[in-house]
């Protein structure tokens, strides 16, 4: 194949005329010490197919927060946690797990023979454990394995990067290539006649090798390893520090991919990192270009800024609908453990996980999220299918909140940014107070101006208090000490007694309705109250009423409870009386 220049995109947008651009001046950033990584990256492709490709099924998901993750923590998990740690991924579904690096540490090499001298680990779970290609180490690597009945994965590596070659290991090709095939007659040699044993291969920095040389490699160590559609070996293609926009990773996997000579022996996998910040869709894409296999850590946690997030490319596969085959229906138990294992946090906006990644505090944003749920709802009801079962439609919500185990709760948080939409989600949610559009509006502007006060979110609990003490609070200068009905229409009675300034009035009036007695009544002591809407509906055994009313000339809301839609209308009458 002959090499592919890769196109340039270096158009320079300040010297561009034209509407929408604004000539813009150099950094003061030292950017010219850097090497474009197209002159350090060749790709030997004349057409790829990943771009037109899909995802249809999962990828063999491998998590690396035993081995990976764990050399990375400040403070590496102590038995308890690692042990827990691992509990949690088997209960997650995982069946290939790398559980430690047992030449490297004490700890790694006892966990390892926990595994040998307790049943842990289920039958049917591949265990992986990590050496460096070097004779002692991967001797070590091999008597820690000694006894464990489950499949083992010995995961040899070595760097082959130029750089690294050069500068770290102080060797040419050549000399590269001897030291890993050396390495592999080791692993041979030590656990060769070990049963249920398998082999896996990582040329470290793979996206900083030379693509011949590591094709070279990979060749030669199936072949040493005789791999064979029975017995395959894994040939682990790591990004292990990320250098380049992922379209030049999914080249390179795919290269690979086309032209390693046992492919049908091989299992492809790769391990993206994160330090661009694109490891997700180098994942992704490496799995269009050939890769079955993906190793990372369950939340991303890795040196640096991280490995590649399982957790986010399982559900990204859920949210197309695609089975994940990992089981994240309790994501917020996942968390806490994962959380107490590493001693690290979990950001609040990370992907899924985030305590506020389905949360909306934007006006608009509540107000679609409200109308698709009620919209998901409707198309429940018409179909007499449970909400589960029905596609999910919803707008800002990717995923379902409840499919991993939230609740619509927290889905819309108020601040300074909300609007009326997601008030009235909160208080119909939360409370049961179904507001008229409105006094939605007319809420919004109390809501607004509290929490440019506070500079704070508001909690549903809060935002009660506030409608409470808006709308629902009768005390004032006039009370109405007592009422009572009788018959209807034009036999109707209605008997008053109204406390005003200190003075006792009591008033009869025929032929009309309570509310309308009442306003009569207050406007008999010089207080009168205009109603222009009057709006019920019942929340269990109480009762709301919504009263729009006009007084001296102002519009206003008020709002009464209680046992009955006669007693809350009528408080909420004596509110819009006594408002300030």
């Amino acid at each position: 194949m002959s090499t592919t220049a890769f196109p340039t995109i270096d158009t320079p947008v300040g010297d561009v005329a034209g509407p929408g651009w604004n000539r813009q001046r150099h950094s003061q950033m030292p950017w010219n010490r850097y090497v474009d990584i197209y002159d350090r990256v060749e790709v030997l492709l004349d057409q790829r197919d990943w771009p037109r490709a899909r995802i249809t099924a999962a990828p063999l998901w491998v998590p690396v927060d035993l081995r990976d993750g764990n050399q990375a923590l400040a403070e590496p998990m102590d038995p308890d946690r690692k042990r827990r740690f691992f509990e949690l991924l088997i209960a997650m579904g995982y069946k290939e797990i790398e559980v430690g690096y047992p030449s490297a540490s004490q700890t790694d090499f006892d966990f390892v023979r926990l595994l040998a001298a307790t049943d842990i680990a289920p039958p049917d779970v591949t265990i992986v454990v990590f050496t460096p290609a070097r004779r002692d180490l991967i001797e070590r690597t091999v008597e820690s394995v000694r006894g464990i009945r489950n499949e083992v994965v010995i995961h040899m590596y070595a760097a082959t990067a130029p750089m690294w070659r050069n500068v770290v290991l102080g060797k040419d090709r050549a000399q590269l290539r001897d030291l890993i095939l050396d390495g592999g007659r080791d692993v041979l040699e030590f656990a060769g006649d070990l049963p249920g044993i398998r082999f896996e291969f990582s040329p470290e920095v793979f996206n900083l090798t030379e693509p011949d040389y590591v094709l070279e490699l990979c060749d030669a160590m199936t072949e040493l390893w005789q791999a064979g559609p029975a017995r395959p070996v894994i040939l682990n293609l790591p990004a292990t520090v990320e250098v380049a926009t992922p379209n030049v990773y999914a080249d390179q996997i795919e290269y690979m991919h086309r032209n390693l000579t046992r492919r049908d022996s091989v299992i492809l996998s790769v391990h993206p990192h994160n330090d661009r910040g694109t490891g997700i869709a180098c994942a992704e894409l490496a799995v269009l270009a050939g890769a079955q296999r993906v190793e990372g850590c369950v939340f991303g946690n890795g040196e640096r800024t991280g490995n590649v997030d399982i957790a986010t490319l399982a559900l990204n596969l859920f949210a197309q609908g695609v089975d994940p085959m990992i089981d994240f229906s309790d994501i917020d138990e996942i968390a806490r453990t994962v959380a107490h294992c590493t001693r690290m946090p979990i950001h609040e906006r990370h992907p899924y996980v985030g305590d506020l990644v389905h949360t909306a505090f934007s006006g608009t944003h509540q107000d679609a999220i409200k109308k698709g749920l009620a919209e998901h709802r409707a198309r429940a009801a018409d179909t007499g299918r449970p909400e589960r079962e029905i596609d999910w439609r919803v707008p800002y919500l990717p995923i379902d909140p409840t499919d991993i185990g939230r609740t619509y709760d927290a889905v819309i948080r108020v601040n300074s940014q909300s609007g009326k939409g997601g008030i009235a989600y909160l208080l119909l949610t939360e409370y049961g107070l179904d507001l008229p559009r409105r006094l939605q509006i007319d809420f919004a502007r109390h809501v607004q101006t509290h929490t440019d006060v506070t500079g704070a979110e508001i909690t549903a609990a809060e935002l009660f208090d506030l409608f409470e003490t808006t709308y629902c609070d009768s005390a004032g200068s006039v009370e109405l000490k007592d009422w009572h009905t009788g018959g209807q229409g034009a036999d109707a009675v209605t008997e008053l007694t109204v406390v005003v300034a200190g003075r006792t009035v009591t008033s009869v009036h025929r032929g009309i309705g309570p509310v309308d007695a009442l306003t009569r009544a207050l406007a008999g002591i010089d207080r009168p109250v205009e109603v222009l809407s009057l709006t019920q509906h019942s929340i269990g055994s109480t009762a709301v009423s919504y009263l729009e009313y006009r007084r001296g000339g102002e519009a206003g809301w008020a709002c009464g409870r209680s046992d009955s839609v006669l007693a809350a209308s009528m408080a909420a009458v004596m509110r819009a009386v006594n408002a300030p």
